[in-house]
């Protein structure tokens, strides 16, 4: 089967991956994109594991407030390097979180950070267990991840707050 450029173009558009691991995974499902969406998505799961160990020290901190300024949010999301903080695909990804944190009130960032013996459920409580609001097929760890595989950097939540008028921390959940 011959894989056309506008296939190679088409499945690099849907998965972020390089033209040339694009080409590979389509010549290795002979022209399967679902297939070969798969195969990418696992290779750049093994990229983000590399990356996992190396310090994010650079990043932006992105604020959302919604509800006629009833309801808001800060995140720190931290990377490698300025240069990956200041393109449009790491603004829009905080921008997200920040928009994620206001709709669905965590209260920690992983489930690592709930004290033992709480019964909470990390999928409820857990920043980056959530289902991302504008795709719930998708966790927010799985949106970060996709990111990391992309512009391949560490990316990292280092914290939040959420304010709500008239609510205190101990109001939470």
């Amino acid at each position: 089967m011959e894989i056309t450029v506008e296939v190679i173009k088409s499945l690099r558009e849907s998965t972020g991956a390089g033209i040339m691991d694009c080409k590979k995974a389509l010549m290795e499902t002979q022209g399967d994109c679902d297939q070969a969406t798969e195969i990418l998505r696992k290779k750049g799961l093994v990229k983000v594991q590399k990356k996992a160990e190396r310090v994010a020290r650079q990043g932006i901190v992105e604020q959302y407030v919604h509800g006629g300024g009833r309801i808001g949010a800060m995140v720190e999301i931290n990377c490698e390097t300025d240069f990956v903080a200041r393109t449009d695909e790491f603004k829009d990804l905080a921008h997200n979180v920040a928009m994620q944190i206001v709709a669905m009130n965590p209260v920690y960032i992983t489930a690592e950070d709930i004290p033992q013996g709480s019964e909470d459920s990390p999928d409820q409580v857990c920043l980056l267990h959530q289902p991302y609001i504008r795709d719930p097929q998708t966790t927010i760890k799985e949106l970060i991840n996709t990111l990391i595989a992309k512009v391949g950097e560490n990316i990292q939540i280092k914290r939040f707050v959420r304010y709500e008028l008239g609510c205190w921390e101990d109001d939470r959940i």
